[in-house]
């Protein structure tokens, strides 16, 4: 794997594991960095590899320039993941993340002939269906703020410090830049399977929406509705994992 101390290094395996079976990369949700991952090292098995994506504008990657859209984003993406496929692999993504790992997927088939063995994706509804919400990446400071508020996934504290969000509401804007500028085009669906998760309380994407993942795969699909709102990866990280190792082992 990528040497983690390059300050460019878009991978983060906060417990390197080379006897790993299969590696799991880990795409976050939008305003969030690799380290939301870190804590599911704890729960390691000694088969798999965890290796979290580190977007540029946060973490070690501060000073890059962000990604405003998703196909350059999941070009390099591609470009710079190559080399370390050189064992099975699998993608988990939440969210904004879920929509990464998706594209990702479908590019590594198009221009090197590889899939991920797993696809899990949380909390995003499935590609194909457009957005019945107007966009949020161009309100205004006060407004977008609200509407991060109603998301229930910045912590209120963060959202009442003026110095910090200054730092974070532009990585932010460009995340949900990249998902608002997103135009779906059909192609063949992944021949691997797609397990799809979602929140019984989360208020922004339905069963349904995540129930149409199951068009994307010509494989084997599954949805698990567990507990919580659009961040139920936090609250039900241990469930979420033993269903995730479940799959790939």
């Amino acid at each position: 794997m990528p040497n983690t101390s390059n300050l460019d290094s878009w991978f983060v395996c906060y417990k390197p594991n080379p006897e790993a079976k299969i590696r799991l990369f880990c795409f976050p949700y939008a305003g969030g960095s690799a380290n939301i991952f870190r804590s599911w090292s704890n729960d390691l098995l000694p088969t798999v590899e965890i290796c979290a994506i580190e977007l540029p504008g946060r973490g070690m990657r501060i000073k890059l320039p962000l990604f405003t859209q998703l196909e350059p984003l999941v070009t390099e993406l591609a470009s710079v993941l190559k080399p370390n496929l050189d064992k099975p692999f699998a993608f988990f993504g939440h969210s904004m993340g879920g929509l990464v790992s998706f594209e990702l997927a479908r590019l590594l088939r198009k221009q090197y002939g590889v899939i991920p063995s797993h696809l899990f994706v949380s909390a995003r509804r499935a590609p194909q269906l457009v957005s019945n919400k107007l966009p949020i990446h161009r309100l205004p400071d006060a407004e977008f703020l609200e509407e991060l508020r109603h998301l229930n996934g910045t912590p209120e504290a963060l959202l009442e410090n003026d110095e910090l969000m200054q730092l974070f509401m532009p990585i932010i804007r460009a995340d949900f830049a990249v998902l608002e500028n997103y135009i779906y085009t059909p192609q063949t669906p992944l021949d691997c399977p797609i397990t799809a998760f979602g929140g019984l309380q989360d208020q922004e994407v339905s069963y349904d929406q995540i129930k149409a993942w199951e068009e994307q795969t010509s494989a084997s699909f599954s949805l698990h509705m567990l507990p919580g709102n659009h961040f139920f990866l936090h609250s039900f990280q241990s469930f979420l994992l033993e269903i995730i190792y479940q799959k790939i082992l």
